[in-house]
């Protein structure tokens, strides 16, 4: 565990101050037609709306908005689909309840409009790689989420292969992408990583990264995790989509012990719980050492 706090532990999100001293828990808003797990389900703004609700009564820090679906496969969404799917999203969420908003985007003009609209947090697969998106990005003075993935959605999975250790190259991958933020005028105060479990990966570098998730420790920036109904776990033991809770529950406080600070999830209560009571574990040996 990292018992040091990361120098963004006090995480600026537009409005918002994001403490990443304790863990937190950052739900799942898909507003998309097919998302792996529960694409169609939330595209009306009523049920978004109903969603977002149960996630913020759950214990859930941070909303994220998507309105693209990168699941392996996934079709590229136009620009205006990409828009008319979140910004109302994001705009009814900052109004109605105040909520610390993410959009998960890799448009610049998504990132800029979403800034505009109340969006306390960019979260980038694609780690502001798209022409543009830097520079919208620095502008928005919003933190941003730099995830590792090789190639794109449409083919990520194809067979995906590294010449070195996993969490070497994703380690390598985001240091570049650090420096590219620092150069475009992104401090590294407003930069969290995210390793992309399920990303370009087999089950074999996904299980890898995982337990070597404590050396991205080297870059001294705060983590976020997405494991939550991903592949690995049904490949791991075999769960449909509907029955992976179990198994995304210990893959949570497994990174969580290895120095994650916010978990990405669909099951907000649960997880919550269980991050809980692991930090509440971890603490004590902190605090008795």
């Amino acid at each position: 565990m990292t018992e040091t706090p990361h120098a963004g532990s006090m995480l600026r999100c537009g409005k918002h101050l994001l403490d990443l001293t304790r863990p937190r828990v950052m739900g799942i808003l898909n507003v998309t037609p097919d998302s792996f797990s529960d694409g169609g389900r939330h595209q009306r703004l009523d049920d978004a709306r109903r969603h977002a609700e149960r996630m913020l009564a759950e214990g859930a820090d941070i909303i994220d908005v998507g309105g693209e679906s990168t699941r392996p496969g996934a079709q590229p969404v136009a620009l205006d689909a990409e828009r008319e799917r979140v910004l109302p999203v994001v705009e009814m969420l900052t109004r109605e309840f105040d909520a610390l908003v993410s959009v998960d985007t890799s448009a610049p003009q998504i990132i800029t409009e979403a800034a505009r609209a109340g969006a306390g947090l960019i979260n980038d697969v694609r780690a502001l790689t798209r022409d543009g998106a830097l520079a919208a990005a620095a502008q928005s003075a919003l933190p941003v989420c730099l995830m590792h993935m090789q190639g794109e959605p449409q083919t990520m999975q194809q067979a995906p292969h590294y010449a070195e250790p996993i969490e070497v190259a994703v380690i390598d991958f985001l240091r570049q992408r650090v420096a590219a933020c620092e150069q475009a005028g992104i401090p590294r105060a407003r930069l969290l990583l995210d390793p992309g479990f399920g990303f370009a990966k087999t089950l074999e570098h996904n299980l890898q990264l995982l337990n070597r998730l404590s050396a991205l420790d080297a870059l001294d920036l705060p983590l976020l995790v997405g494991v939550s109904r991903k592949r690995m776990i049904g490949e791991a033991l075999g769960r449909e989509v509907s029955q992976r809770l179990p198994g995304g529950l210990a893959l949570a406080v497994m990174a969580l012990e290895r120095g994650a600070r916010i978990l990405r999830v669909h099951d907000v209560a649960p997880t919550r719980d269980a991050i809980d009571m692991a930090w509440a574990v971890l603490q004590e040996r902190v605090e008795n050492e």
